[in-house]
């Protein structure tokens, strides 16, 4: 069971791939694998767990016994079997209990990346049924296809530093539908969005999943990886950018835009519900800041707001209007099969990570690639099939941060050290490879309905060249 559950993932990663050929839609792949894989890890878990390649399994071993020496010889038999920590051990005897623990666990993950998304694309739709970007696209009048991608890619990628790589490309799907009216080029100039905010994500300690993760761990500081990322991570994206203006040509042809009446949403009502909502985006980071609360609870507050404030503002006016501005109205809107897309793919890549699929690969990673670029490197372009996070995870777990003054290799490891800006770097942008290797891929492929041998053929080359580009500028800067 433990290589059927890899097969079955190989095969719906396949079928996701093969979408536009095969007629279904990746979000009803996705459901059926991530419920497939957990099914078979639990019918088989007791097998499973004894290959002992469950990092997780592992640790509840080691913890288990540790508490039972530490509790067991202060009360008697008959208290510790109707202790609470006794209930808590009882996964031991019971493996499959730990498994619906352990998917409850990666459940926990996975909602807050739900939430935060479905806040996010709440958000943006919201400022757009009240024309909100309008104010924005109206004032980039180009349409010339080099000077209007490199005046998105720019945005995207300062814009992803400041939130984060999903908000952005959400947001800036919602720009690109108002700027560009014929799909093909529409993919392609959102293909470059996610690059971008890929790239922008991986110099902030703040744009990224996996940045935040190296923040938090310690392994980095803001200041240090804004400026010893910053550049390497710009050349990320500037590389694709230079090769793709010779081949682009034209210009672009703008959508028709439906008349809209200044009676209904008043330029002053378009200017205040886009900034409530940018304000709202960008308030994120910050409350995760000062509170060190979850970012989805940022995000849900301020969809609450946005929503108090749009149904006060509209609370006079006849009920036709109401009813179509409405953010009731305006949720039936809103792209749930990227919701359900996110759920099942993050649901199977969990299982992997739990059953030990992931820590198998990372152990490989460590025994045969000695050398911090390759390991990373790796990394990286592994990004693209499976999440970034466990796979980051796994090379935390690896790794301990090595002690100041530390000599030789060791030094790599230190609190900002290369191996960890490196890993930053790689993880951040390397995603970028394959449509479905980051959230903000993935995000788009749902938004735009991006097909992914569409965007292996067109765009995925162009990625890599600018993820290794970055590696060599990290490696001329600082080796």
């Amino acid at each position: 069971m433990f290589y059927l559950i890899l097969l079955v993932f190989i095969l719906g990663y396949i079928a996701i791939a093969l979408e536009h050929p095969l007629k279904v839609d990746k979000a009803a792949t996705a459901l059926i694998i991530g419920v497939i894989v957990w099914t078979f890890y639990i019918l088989d878990v007791e097998n499973i767990l004894k290959l002992g390649f469950s990092p997780s399994w592992n640790s509840f071993i080691q913890m288990g016994d540790e508490l039972s020496n530490f509790v067991k010889p202060m009360i008697s038999e008959s208290q510790w079997l109707k202790s609470e920590w006794n209930d808590w051990l009882v996964g031991i005897n019971n493996p499959s209990d730990f498994v619906i623990r352990e998917l409850e666990h990666h459940l926990i993950d996975i909602s807050e990346i739900l939430f935060f998304l479905l806040g996010a694309m709440t958000i943006v739709e919201i400022i757009d049924q009240h024309d909100g970007f309008r104010i924005i696209t109206d004032r980039i009048t180009t349409t010339n296809k080099v000077r209007l991608i490199w005046i998105i890619s720019f945005i995207t990628f300062f814009m992803s530093a400041i939130l984060d790589n999903l908000t952005t490309t959400i947001v800036m799907v919602a720009l690109m539908r108002k700027l560009v009216d014929d799909q093909k080029v529409r993919w392609f100039f959102v293909s470059i969005v996610v690059i971008a905010a890929n790239s922008g994500g991986a110099w902030s300690p703040i744009g990224d999943v996996t940045t935040i993760m190296l923040w938090i761990g310690g392994q980095v500081t803001a200041s240090e990886i804004i400026l010893r990322l910053f550049i390497p991570s710009l050349v990320s994206i500037v590389v694709p950018l230079i090769l793709v203006s010779f081949s682009l040509k034209g210009e672009v042809k703008r959508p028709q835009l439906a008349s809209y009446d200044r009676t209904v949403i008043p330029f002053r009502e378009q200017v205040i519900v886009l900034c409530i909502g940018v304000g709202a985006l960008l308030f994120v980071p910050v409350f995760k800041t000062v509170t060190h609360l979850p970012p989805y609870m940022g995000m849900v507050l301020g969809l609450g707001l946005i929503w108090i404030a749009t149904e006060l503002m509209h609370k006079s006016k006849p009920v036709e209007i109401k009813r179509k501005l409405s953010v009731v109205n305006i949720l039936r809107r809103v792209e749930t099969t990227t919701v359900f897309f996110f759920l099942g793919i993050l649901t199977a890549v969990a299982c992997l990570q739990s059953a030990g699929h992931l820590n198998i690969l990372a152990g490989w990673l460590n025994t045969h690639l000695a050398n911090i670029y390759a390991i990373n490197t790796t990394i990286g372009i592994l990004s693209s099939i499976v999440d970034n996070v466990p796979l980051v995870a796994g090379a935390m777990g690896m790794y301990d941060i090595a002690l100041p003054g530390s000599t030789g290799f060791e030094s790599l490891f230190v609190q900002d050290g290369m191996f960890w800006e490196l890993l930053a770097y790689c993880a951040g942008t390397g995603g970028s490879i394959l449509i479905i290797g980051s959230a903000a891929g993935v995000a788009a492929m749902g938004l735009e309905k991006i097909d992914f041998i569409w965007y292996l053929k067109k765009i995925s080359l162009l990625a890599l060249v600018g993820y290794l580009s970055g590696i060599l500028t990290y490696y001329l800067m600082f080796a």
